[in-house]
């Protein structure tokens, strides 16, 4: 069984680093799957709602900001997906029963995490395997949506728009009124 492993919000200034671990059944439907970043956002989402519907297992973890600015982002990225390979496991140990032994990972990028599957890191890995690519959508999307209800509580540094990443208008509202709560202060604004 193949698990496909992905992060997103590696680049950004503020907010959580997300990712995202998913098994698809045989049947799963493909032709919606791309890599995140090559679908608009409402394809995002529609596809989103398909994989957590029929996915065999799927979970979710994320590196808060302060544990990124803790252990830097590289290690705050594997620590996520981690935690979402662990999530996996756990809601879905009933499905998976016995192929729990028989799960390798492909991890999108040069690094593995420490998980309890064989892993096997490739570059590219988000627009070549159908289970990391659902794994991109499924990190980009609860990131998106974690930053969207985030711009409700700091409004003034729009991350409803740009999600935390380092646009101008995201630089210049932090010099403006300061750093933000969930701003990674080990990234430089300027």
């Amino acid at each position: 069984m193949i698990c496909g492993i992905d992060e997103a919000g590696r680049g950004p200034l503020a907010g959580r680093v997300y990712a995202a671990a998913v098994i698809l059944n045989n049947d799963f439907p493909l032709d919606f799957l791309n890599d995140s970043k090559k679908l608009t956002e409402k394809k995002r989402n529609e596809a989103r709602g398909i994989i957590k519907e029929k996915a065999l297992a799927w979970g979710i973890g994320f590196a808060s900001h302060a544990e990124i600015d803790e252990i830097n982002i590289l290690q705050a990225s594997l620590l996520s997906m981690k935690r979402a390979f662990e999530e996996m496991i756990k809601n879905f140990s009933s499905v998976l029963g016995a192929n729990l032994n028989n799960i390798t990972a492909i991890i999108d990028g040069i690094y593995v995490p420490d998980i309890n599957a064989p892993c096997t890191a490739m570059v590219k890995a988000d627009s070549k395997v159908p289970e990391v690519m659902a794994a991109s959508i499924l990190a980009k999307t609860e990131r998106d949506f974690h930053m969207e209800e985030m711009s409700k509580l700091y409004p003034q540094y729009g991350y409803e728009k740009h999600k935390g990443y380092p646009t101008k208008a995201h630089r210049e509202a932090v010099l403006k009124y300061g750093p933000s709560p969930i701003q990674r202060l080990t990234f430089k604004v300027k």
